[in-house]
């Protein structure tokens, strides 16, 4: 199993979103994580990419309904568990997220 970490950025980011948009982040998460148990190729509905100018990190697209597509940040970072990802979650919003990945 995965396991992960999130910045207090993401932890702020988190509480701005809508309850709607967060229950949208967690269904987007459950295929992330599948995907993750299954080698890391990510299905192309997650739009997975890496971020310009950004080392190292990657960005993680969904639907938010109505307005603009949410975003997430995330890198890997050191496994906690041998043999398993360990993703560290660091901006969550829409595209303005992006100017400080």
């Amino acid at each position: 199993m995965p396991t992960y970490e999130t910045l207090p950025r993401f932890a702020t980011d988190l509480d701005r979103l809508t309850p709607e948009q967060r229950r949208r982040f967690r269904q987007t998460v459950t295929a992330f994580v599948e995907d993750l148990r299954t080698g890391g190729h990510f299905r192309a509905g997650l739009r997975v990419k890496r971020v310009q100018r950004a080392p190292g990190i990657y960005e993680l697209t969904w639907s938010m309904g109505t307005g603009p597509a949410g975003r997430a940040t995330w890198e890997y970072g050191a496994p906690i568990v041998p043999g398993e990802q360990h993703i560290v979650w660091r901006r969550i919003g829409t595209h303005d997220i992006l100017t400080g990945p």
